[in-house]
């Protein structure tokens, strides 16, 4: 079965950078523009193929929104503008649409839009926490993290993204912490994590050796202060949960926003998105996933993510290979001497407490 995937601008210098004719306009002036350009093919995807020999290729079709004009206009027009690319999924003849980025972000997670075209979506959140999930533990190995000695914390652990995670990581954790910002609600999740405590209170995150973080906030939320030293964060908000100031003051911190997947086959792309050959996103590796399996079903759709869901996704990977290829943080690929630092910052802080 063949599939779309929706891709948008993450700043109007995007633009500049890839057509030469946007160059001498201001960023409001590109955001005119865009708001006038329906959706178009951005790129063609061809060669993946499982291991049995499934195979698929799929379009990149571009949506010319940026994030801040996917939040700030009507949402009516930014619907409308996605019932137009699943139309031109149709006309192309994919069977499946992956909503990306703010694509999926928006509105209510593709199901108006769902309900409106009859097409199947999905947003790949599924996959996306799976690898968060699996990034994560394989970070705390990597990082030399005793899983059974440390703590656990989930921001954002009464929303269906967080409670997922809680549930399918806690039994991992010698300790776990559940922050919300409903102490009912936090303490509702925590009875029914085996050892779990709930709290209101942000500051709880300091005792916290691995955190998960995945509010619906619009600020970033977890800054360089809350953090212990030799910590790993995972990242599953967006917009992110994590202070940019902590890529640029914490150094001894791991913050990592889930993982790089390693696509079966000879996995090619017309659109460069900034990738090393042959990987690609999580969101965008579930939509793979479905389209190899002929699944033409919303596998995830709107704002919940079932810890189920999670797990279906991570053995539909192991059945069609794929694979975490490794890390991105703050956009970029982590590199093995930031493990390293984060190895050596533990280390240290296990020493000067006589551990």
């Amino acid at each position: 079965m063949k599939f779309a995937f929706l891709i948008h601008p993450l700043e109007p210098a995007d633009m500049r950078r890839k057509y030469p004719f946007f160059r001498p306009f201001s960023d409001r002036m590109i955001e005119r523009i865009l708001l006038m350009m329906k959706p178009k093919i951005a790129g063609r995807i061809t060669g993946i193929q499982s291991p049995d020999g499934k195979r698929t290729e799929g379009i990149f079709i571009g949506v010319a929104l940026t994030p801040k004009m996917f939040m700030e206009l009507p949402l009516e027009t930014v619907y409308r503008k996605l019932e137009m690319a699943v139309e031109l999924a149709k006309r192309e003849g994919c069977g499946i649409v992956g909503f990306g980025a703010f694509t999926s972000v928006v509105g209510d997670g593709g199901t108006t839009i769902h309900d409106r075209t009859g097409f199947p979506i999905t947003t790949g959140n599924s996959y996306t926490v799976a690898t968060a999930i699996e990034g994560t533990l394989d970070a705390c190995n990597r990082v030399g993290i005793d899983r059974k000695q440390a703590t656990l914390a989930v921001v954002g652990a009464t929303g269906s993204i967080g409670r997922a995670c809680a549930e399918v990581m806690a039994p991992e954790f010698g300790h776990v912490i559940l922050v919300g910002r409903d102490l009912p609600r936090t303490k509702a999740v925590a009875a029914e994590i085996p050892g779990a405590e709930a709290t209101t209170d942000l500051e709880a995150i300091k005792m916290a050796d691995v955190l998960v973080t995945v509010t619906s906030s619009d600020a970033e939320l977890i800054q360089p202060e809350h953090l212990k030293q030799g910590a790993i964060i995972c990242d599953v908000a967006r917009p992110r949960d994590v202070s940019v100031r902590v890529g640029r003051e914490r150094p001894d911190v791991l913050a990592i926003e889930g993982g790089v997947i390693e696509v079966p086959g000879n996995f090619q792309s017309t659109f460069d998105f900034g990738f090393p050959p042959g990987t690609a996103y999580a969101c965008m590796s579930e939509t793979f996933m479905l389209a190899l399996e002929d699944r033409a079903e919303c596998f995830t759709l709107g704002k919940s993510v079932s810890s189920e869901q999670v797990r279906e996704s991570q053995e539909m990977a192991k059945r069609l290979g794929f694979k975490l290829a490794g890390y991105r943080s703050f956009e970029r690929a982590v590199q093995p001497e930031q493990i390293e630092r984060v190895r050596q910052a533990r280390h240290q802080a296990s020493a000067a407490m006589g551990g």
